[in-house]
């Protein structure tokens, strides 16, 4: 489980006041373990940004009791960024010409917060696109949540993802498709994921490029998919490093916009999210939020003791099976992707989970 406190990154502080297995550097360097390098490209905007990195983080630090995990977080230009967030960013992030240099493991890509559906428009497009075909070629494996699966689609398959009527949101139930992959094995196969998103990539052109699908809901569409050797590129629709609160901190977030006429429309009440016999109560909560059209009455602690956590469990295990499989076939070096005995066109042949 521990996380590897090699820079004085605050989230560190944060996770070990919270609980959390925390290594100093030295005291990991005194230990007989191989560490796992992963980076964490992280293009949320700056309200999110340090939430995001904690929820990886976290994730990353719960999956093993054993390996030592070394994070490098960075990001990418033309994501708007205010002063503190700038600073923050210069403090504690690497650059990705560091990463380069270096090498790692594994790459986590989070989501990003955009209002185009195409992402070849965005400013952020063309550098994103550069660290994936980097990644491609001198890291074991990718794992993307949410929008950056739709942004490795479209940078290295050309697959444009599709507008939804509505925004998909809220907690759906899945189904795991194959249990024959490492990423899969031991997984309930019925489990609750949250998703979040205006847009969609259809199993059809997943398929298309011979990946696999692993996880998906009838509501909700691929959850999970993997390239067709099982282990280079993994991606999710949905968001297994969500806390219990986020989707209802992006409700209120979204009220408060429609309040304030930056979107015409109002935001969905959250699907499966909240108690089944609390809803009606919530309904009426939340419509005395709209009857007021006053944003600061959205109390999020209130609410919070309506919702129930049925979805970090099946992401804490994925997880685990990833960073398992990676710790099994990765170079001893960080700029070496894999070990002199694994295929790489087949890399998890011997992989045991």
């Amino acid at each position: 489980m521990p996380l590897v406190a090699y820079k004085n990154i605050p989230s560190f502080q944060r996770l070990q006041k919270d609980g959390h297995l925390i290594l100093s550097e030295d005291r990991a360097l005194r230990q007989d373990y191989r560490g796992l390098h992963i980076g964490f490209l992280n293009m949320m905007p700056d309200a999110a940004l340090e939430v995001t990195e904690r929820q990886f983080f976290r994730l990353i630090g719960r999956a093993d009791r054993i390996m030592q995990f070394y994070m490098h977080p960075f990001t990418v230009n033309g994501i708007e960024r205010g002063g503190e967030a700038q600073k923050y960013i210069h403090d504690y992030y690497e650059t990705f010409d560091e990463i380069k240099a270096q090498g790692l493991d594994a790459l986590i890509i989070s989501g990003a917060n955009i209002s185009t559906c195409e992402l070849a428009d965005t400013d952020f497009y063309s550098e994103l696109k550069d660290v994936l075909e980097w990644a491609a070629d001198n890291v074991t494996s990718v794992l993307c949540s949410c929008l950056s699966t739709h942004a490795v689609m479209r940078a290295l398959f050309n697959e444009k993802r599709s507008p939804l009527k509505e925004k998909l949101f809220g907690v759906y139930k899945h189904s795991i498709v194959d249990q024959t992959q490492p990423l899969t094995r031991g997984i309930n196969t019925a489990f609750d994921a949250p998703h979040a998103r205006n847009n969609n990539i259809e199993r059809a052109q997943f398929e298309k490029h011979d990946m696999r699908i692993l996880a998906e809901s009838p509501e909700a569409g691929v959850h999970l998919a993997s390239s067709k050797d099982g282990l280079k590129l993994i991606c999710f629709q949905g968001h297994p490093e969500y806390d219990r609160i986020s989707l209802l901190k992006e409700y209120k977030r979204d009220i408060g916009f429609y309040f304030d006429g930056k979107t015409s429309a109002s935001p969905p009440f959250p699907f499966g999210y909240f108690q089944n016999d609390k809803m009606d109560l919530v309904r009426k909560y939340i419509d005395g939020v709209y009857q007021t059209k006053d944003i600061a009455r959205f109390d999020e602690d209130y609410l919070a003791q309506y919702v129930d956590n049925t979805w970090q469990d099946t992401g804490r295990s994925i997880i685990q099976n990833w960073v398992g499989a990676v710790y099994q076939v990765t170079g001893f070096e960080r700029n070496k992707p894999f070990m002199d005995d694994i295929d790489p066109s087949n890399p998890i042949k011997n992989v045991l989970i």
